[in-house]
């Protein structure tokens, strides 16, 4: 999926926010800068929270209420190993009214289940992104 600017990658987020039921974990790859806050600002839009959507990086999470789900954004990129936020996260993954964003999932790999989203992000220009979505059937066919 193509994205010409950052206005295209939040509407990518929102449309699949929309589809959204509570229980969805997504995994956000991209090299640093590569639109995954914007991805999930569209996202939790689409959700419908009207919470300002900043990148966790130095708070590791935020939380964001849309109605009666909570979006999750985690990001890891800061830790050596999971430590306290793997209980955490547990928590979230138990929780039906919660959908988990994970942006570098590495060091908690073995904890997400096999039944996620993962969304790739590119870089083809300044401005441009190319996003790759590798998801269960049953999860693809509801946004596609």
């Amino acid at each position: 999926m193509h994205s010409k600017d950052s206005e295209h990658t939040e509407a990518i987020g929102e449309k699949i926010g929309r589809q959204l039921r509570g229980g969805e974990v997504i995994e956000l790859m991209s090299d640093l800068g590569g639109g995954k806050t914007t991805f999930v600002r569209g996202l939790a839009r689409g959700m419908g929270s009207t919470d300002t959507v900043a990148s966790p990086t130095f708070m590791i999470c935020k939380q964001y209420r849309a109605g009666k789900l909570t979006l999750y954004h985690y990001d890891f990129y800061r830790l050596i190993e999971p430590g306290i936020m793997e209980h955490e996260l547990h928590e979230g993954l138990a929780d039906p009214h919660a959908v988990i964003v994970v942006e570098w999932a590495d060091i908690i790999a073995d904890i997400l289940p096999k039944q996620r989203m993962t969304i790739t992000i590119r870089n083809v220009s300044e401005h441009e992104r190319q996003l790759a979505i590798k998801a269960p059937k049953s999860i693809f066919d509801s946004i596609a």
